[in-house]
């Protein structure tokens, strides 16, 4: 894997994400923390577990300790949460910034939740985010279109970066 593939995978997440950011402008209050049947249990959760997960793998590649869970209670509003968000990519574009190949290639040891120690393959856990990025985007977009919103495609190939010049 090559550092640019990388960072073409994280400008697709964001590019995504920006596009789930700006349908939230499109719905209530209400609707952005009604109780809704996805793991998360609401829209709002679904964006704050999200940015959690990228913020403490940041903390994590970083070589800083866990950091705790964010609450939604954290987040109370859809500007809170898209500001959340502008600071996340910034900090994660310029960590990316940082890497080249041999970085991508190391083995990178950390330990889950449960203290159980692990071992992976950098470069997959930079592609594990996004992948994981793209599930709760999934089920932000279902949301968000049932509540009239919908953030349109987010697939890659229909994205900036899936097209190339004819």
């Amino acid at each position: 894997m090559h550092a640019n593939d990388i960072r073409t995978l994280y400008h697709y997440h964001y590019w995504a994400n920006d596009r789930i950011l700006a349908a939230l402008a499109r719905i209530t209050p209400e609707q952005f923390v009604a109780p809704a049947p996805v793991p998360c249990g609401t829209l709002r959760a679904t964006l704050v577990h999200l940015l959690w997960a990228e913020r403490n793998w940041l903390a994590r590649w970083q070589g800083q300790p866990t950091l705790a869970r964010f609450e939604e209670a954290d987040f109370p509003t859809v500007g809170s949460i898209v500001a959340g968000w502008r600071e996340s990519e910034r900090a994660v574009c310029a960590f990316l910034d940082t890497l080249d190949g041999v970085a991508l290639d190391r083995d990178f040891r950390y330990t889950r939740f449960t203290g159980e120690p692990r071992a992976q393959t950098f470069w997959h856990l930079l592609v594990h985010l996004v992948n994981h990025g793209t599930q709760h985007h999934s089920e932000a977009a279902v949301l968000l279109t049932l509540y009239g919103a919908s953030p349109g495609d987010l697939d890659l190939s229909l994205s900036p970066l899936g097209r190339r010049a004819e």
